[in-house]
């Protein structure tokens, strides 16, 4: 179930969001804005309802606070009707707003709607990240960052991009020709002894990581493959 945090002072507004959103959501609340700040630095929430005028700390901090941590949707609720509110809510990380005020329908509507989107964000960013040996091995092409049991490995741009190679094929073996072909630009130095280099600093580098699996495999007289066979782990 989807957790939402309500940030609301309004005992009366706070009544009725529980009720529209109870049936489908795992609903948290804070009645003013440090509690919120607190909330959202000690747990990581699906969505926050954030209404603008709140004790201690406002909603346009709350929301900022929110940013610094993550991209979690936000839906800001104001009795405000400038224009001029609503582009500092968007402006400052807000992914949509609502003036009060406005019908429960359309504020469901709009928080499966942004549900929907972040989890179809979610899904984008998850099928740039290969994951193998139970997630022990992720290549995150996106970010271009290689994380060996949950430690990110810091590798060269060539590094990285043979790696990835391998990952997108983990069963091919490929020949030391088709790595500097794919890798290596032609008005670079094209020797395959650059390609062995390569290999073996990556090895060093995964090695230190977790020195009991050897990552990638050589195919004596062919080339290379990534080993994603389990160990007795």
């Amino acid at each position: 179930m989807k957790k939402i945090l309500l940030v609301e002072d309004e005992t009366y507004m706070l009544d009725l969001l529980k009720i529209h959103l109870s049936q489908e959501y795992q609903l948290f609340e804070a009645k003013d804005g440090a509690v919120a700040v607190t909330l959202i630095q000690e747990q990581s929430f699906d969505l926050v309802i954030l209404d603008v005028m709140l004790p201690f700390v406002d909603g346009w901090t709350v929301c900022e606070k929110i940013r610094e941590k993550d991209d979690t949707p936000i839906l800001m609720l104001t009795a405000r009707t400038e224009v001029g509110d609503r582009v500092k809510g968007l402006e400052i990380g807000a992914d949509d707003y609502l003036v009060k005020p406005f019908d429960f329908e359309e504020l469901v509507a709009r928080v499966r709607a942004l549900l929907r989107r972040s989890e179809q964000v979610r899904k984008r960013n998850e099928d740039q990240r290969t994951k193998f040996l139970n997630g022990r091995f992720i290549v995150d092409n996106e970010s271009r960052q290689i994380m060996v049991n949950q430690h990110l490995i810091e590798f060269t741009a060539k590094e990285f991009d043979l790696l990835s190679l391998l990952a997108s094929h983990p069963q091919r073996v490929f020949t030391r020709d088709i790595l500097l072909d794919q890798i290596w630009d032609h008005d670079e130095v094209r020797d395959l002894r650059i390609v062995d280099t390569h290999i073996k600093n990556i090895r060093t580098k995964l090695k230190n990581a977790e020195a009991n699996h050897p990552f990638i495999k050589t195919v004596w007289g062919v080339g290379y493959t990534l080993n994603i066979q389990e160990d007795n782990r």
